[in-house]
């Protein structure tokens, strides 16, 4: 049976890879409510391989799929308007630059290598958004600095709202995907900050895994490994995690700060889990779940920048 599962697991993601269009909606996750995100679907097309063209294509709110190729550098946060995929071809890579989706809505971001952002800059920062797909993306950095010195690999702050962040890779890093800036900003985010995260994972990231406040968050099939704090649920957030596996986390799988968390079909590896058991038990939206054995082999062949359009 444990056979069977992995190799129609496999299946499946090889599938949903070989299927990638540069015209794909999100299908899964909260990012599928309020309207749906369609991104850039049936919009031009533009392919940029500069900063200087990336930032043009990218920054007014007309329709349109953008797609990157080669390795961009440079040390700055990159406006991304509203209807807009964006969208990695090749291996291609942003140094130093990230993006950042600042109150705007119907955003996709897909199948990118992004590395290395100095603070304050985040990889992917969405602030006072909604309906932002984030899929097949590698973030990194490294941990041979201060854990100031990079910010967040992906942070979701100020009442953004429906968000699915699926299949991305994180790892190398300090600092991972911090949802909720401050615990003093509940008049904002109280209500808002939905987030999925549908079979990401985390690898050498000290926390933020992600860390919670005050939102919503569901986690389908993430897979944790060498991490201190996994996952981190704050001021009130209620969090549901399906089907996950931990592995070599130090401190704690799941740790609380008024927060709380429900646990189904989960793998702790021996870890801890310290959150009160919370009131999320079903979401508005329907998924499959992998089995728990399947886990780690699927996600870590579906994971990252491996899409081809």
């Amino acid at each position: 049976m444990r056979t069977t599962s992995l190799i129609l697991g496999a299946l499946a993601a090889f599938q949903s890879v070989l299927a990638a269009s540069v015209n794909d909606v999100c299908t899964v996750g909260y990012c599928t409510l309020n309207g749906g995100t369609s991104g850039g679907s049936g919009g031009v097309t533009t392919t940029v391989s500069s900063l200087a063209a990336l930032k043009t294509a990218v920054a007014d709110d007309v329709a349109r799929i953008v797609v990157v190729t080669g390795t961009i550098t440079g040390n700055e946060a990159v406006p991304v308007g509203s209807n807009k995929s964006i969208l990695g071809s090749g291996g291609a890579t942003l140094v130093g630059v990230g993006l950042r989706v600042l109150e705007k809505k119907n955003v996709i971001i897909r199948n990118l290598k992004i590395q290395k952002c100095l603070a304050p800059i985040d990889g992917i920062g969405i602030q006072l958004s909604t309906n932002v797909w984030v899929d097949h993306v590698d973030l990194s950095a490294d941990q041979d600095h201060s854990k100031d010195y990079y910010d967040g690999l992906l942070d979701i702050t100020h009442a953004a709202d429906y968000i699915t962040i699926s299949n991305v890779y994180f790892h190398d890093h300090w600092k991972g995907s911090l949802i909720g800036h401050s615990d003093n900003n509940g008049a904002e985010d109280i209500g808002t900050l939905r987030v999925t995260y549908y079979q990401c994972h985390f690898q050498n990231v000290y926390s933020r895994g992600p860390s919670l406040r005050f939102g919503t968050g569901h986690v389908i099939n993430g897979w944790y490994e060498n991490m201190e704090d996994a996952v981190n649920t704050r001021q009130g957030a209620q969090m549901l995690l399906e089907n996950s596996v931990w592995s070599g986390i130090t401190k704690c799988v799941i740790s609380s700060d008024a927060g709380y968390a429900v646990l189904r079909g989960c793998d702790l590896g021996g870890g801890t889990n310290s959150a009160p058991t919370g009131t999320l038990t079903s979401v508005p939206y329907s998924y499959t779940l992998l089995p728990v054995t399947s886990v780690p082999s699927v996600v870590g062949a579906n994971q990252g920048a491996i899409l081809t359009w």
